[in-house]
């Protein structure tokens, strides 16, 4: 690929920028306001990404830009043009891309699971008198224990696992471990889905922009349907009701379920892509380095 003139790197830079601003205003706005927002400030709170860090541009490992000023994790090569320098980046931060490659990869080919209908949010919730969002709960206490009382829960996602109510726990089909992740994990679960804009803003300037906010973009629409097909009663927010104690609900849950998860499928090649080209650059240390 040949290198980026300052005119083609400036322009995508500034395309990138507005496009984040667009993604994030609202969010800022609110926060200037110290207003929260029970279901958006999740991808700023529970993924500690800064709006700054979105509107940041990469180009992305394997392009070159001319006439560019250096930054961090970049390096000139003898033409002068800039480009990743993925063996600083590996030294840094090696153990986080191979975790993630690895992770990604097993997530790909591990069965997909979508009979799950949303009830880890319904677990957090278990026989507890603290919900995790003030948020009214559309059946009450005592109906919401009924709905997971009536079905199996079979989340596969132990960083929504971990969560669970005490008595939620065991009624899972499966007890979850931090170790056992890469084995369980799934590409039909919402939150492997909405992961993916955690793995892709932890792999900085390997990734390209695009990228970056396509993964924000669909981990804001996961949300969307995590919070809609939750205990919540979200309607006075302006969302809709994913009734998942029903048959059609159960029906619109997977239906939406699935759309997210091939929009997922796609961007997950791109970032395992974009991990295993560095890992296979690396040259000179050792890529297990911890990130």
């Amino acid at each position: 690929m040949r290198p980026l003139s300052p005119a083609e790197w400036q322009a995508a830079a500034r395309s990138h920028q507005e496009r984040a601003a667009s993604l994030t205003g609202d969010h800022l706005r609110r926060r200037q306001a110290g207003r929260g927002h029970p279901v958006f400030d999740f991808l700023f709170e529970y993924y500690p990404v800064r709006a700054a860090q979105l509107k940041t541009w990469h180009p992305g490992i394997g392009v070159r830009l001319r006439d560019a000023p250096q930054r961090r994790f970049y390096e000139l090569d003898d033409a002068g043009t800039l480009g990743v320098d993925v063996d600083a980046y590996l030294a840094k931060r090696g153990g986080t891309v191979r975790f993630i490659r690895d992770l990604l990869a097993s997530t790909a080919v591990n069965p997909a699971r979508f009979d799950c209908f949303g009830l880890h949010e319904w677990a957090m919730v278990y026989q507890s008198s603290s919900p995790r969002h003030d948020l009214p709960l559309r059946l009450g206490s005592a109906g919401t224990d009924a709905v997971v009382d009536s079905h199996q829960l079979k989340c596969t996602h132990f960083d929504a696992f971990r969560f669970f109510t005490g008595p939620a726990v065991p009624l899972n089909l499966t007890v979850l471990h931090r170790e056992t992740q890469v084995d369980n994990e799934q590409c039909g679960c919402l939150h492997a889905t909405m992961d993916l804009y955690k793995w892709a803003a932890k792999l900085g300037p390997l990734l390209s922009g695009r990228v970056l906010l396509d993964s924000f973009e669909l981990a804001r629409d996961t949300r969307i349907l995590d919070m809609e097909a939750s205990p919540y009663d979200c309607r006075g927010l302006g969302f809709g009701v994913v009734a998942i104690e029903t048959a059609e609900g159960k029906a619109e849950y997977v239906a939406r379920q699935r759309l997210l998860s091939e929009r997922a499928a796609g961007i997950r090649a791109e970032l395992t892509t974009a991990c295993e080209l560095a890992l296979s650059a690396c040259h000179g240390h050792s890529a297990a380095a911890t990130g």
